[in-house]
């Protein structure tokens, strides 16, 4: 497939949540499976949704630089699938319940070519780093409402272990959207294997009823099973396809 965009996401800040498997079928495209993360030692099986937020950095659409386009922050909510390919393989992405970005024209084109959920409001980040600390922040405001998460954490990115939770949530290279007709869109996303930082004060701030629904509203009151910081790198979106 040729590259539909390329760019570099940055100082990702992922908050995983548990969610019972039936709160996501309505968002469930035909064709694919929930994927549940069992553990390295296969432990109870958990069915995660991740609010994520990050730089959208040095953004190339068909190798061409969009004016004003090129650097935005982007918030989601997504869940993690597999597609039973007929060839027995299994390519495991990502489904988003709603995406936010700042820039109008990215909303609009997203939405209008590619259903994706995307919607175009207020965002700011903060990006601080000292000899001793890294300091990240994400802010977007909704119905008058500045929603934020942020974490503090050590300097040096570490590699992930291998069947570890950070690797499982970072290990989903495909995207895949519920289309309006019943169909299902699909895209790969490449990008080499991400490192993270150790974190040691994450904050979240955020109505997950005014911004995802009210099936999502018992996260308010939630801890979140897990917080990572992962560095990012460059991406590369290759062309969609219908499965």
């Amino acid at each position: 497939m040729p590259t539909f965009l390329t760019a570099e996401w940055r100082k990702l800040i992922m908050a995983q949540y548990v969610v019972a498997p039936e709160t996501l079928a309505p968002y469930l495209p035909a064709g694919l499976e929930l994927d549940l993360y069992c553990g390295a030692n296969n432990e109870t099986s958990r069915c995660y949704v991740s609010l994520v937020a990050f730089l959208f950095d040095r953004v190339r659409l068909k190798g061409l630089a969009i004016p004003f386009h090129t650097r935005f922050e982007e918030i989601n909510l997504r869940f993690y699938v597999t597609h039973p390919a007929p060839d027995g393989t299994r390519k495991r992405g990502v489904v988003f319940i709603r995406e936010f970005v700042s820039r109008a024209a990215i909303a609009f084109v997203a939405r209008k070519f590619y259903e994706e959920p995307y919607t175009a409001i207020p965002t700011r980040h903060g990006i601080e780093q000292t000899p001793e600390a890294l300091n990240v922040s994400y802010a977007w405001k909704l119905n008058n409402r500045w929603h934020t998460i942020s974490a503090a954490a050590g300097v040096i990115p570490q590699e992930m272990a291998p069947g570890s939770e950070a690797d499982f949530i970072t290990d989903h290279f495909w995207g895949y959207t519920k289309r309006t007709d019943g169909s299902t869109s699909a895209y790969e996303v490449q990008h080499p294997r991400w490192q993270t930082y150790t974190l040691t004060s994450p904050k979240i701030d955020v109505d997950f009823a005014a911004l995802y629904g009210p099936a999502f509203a018992h996260l308010n009151h939630a801890q979140p099973a897990s917080i990572l910081l992962a560095e990012g790198s460059p991406v590369s979106v290759l062309s969609g396809f219908r499965i």
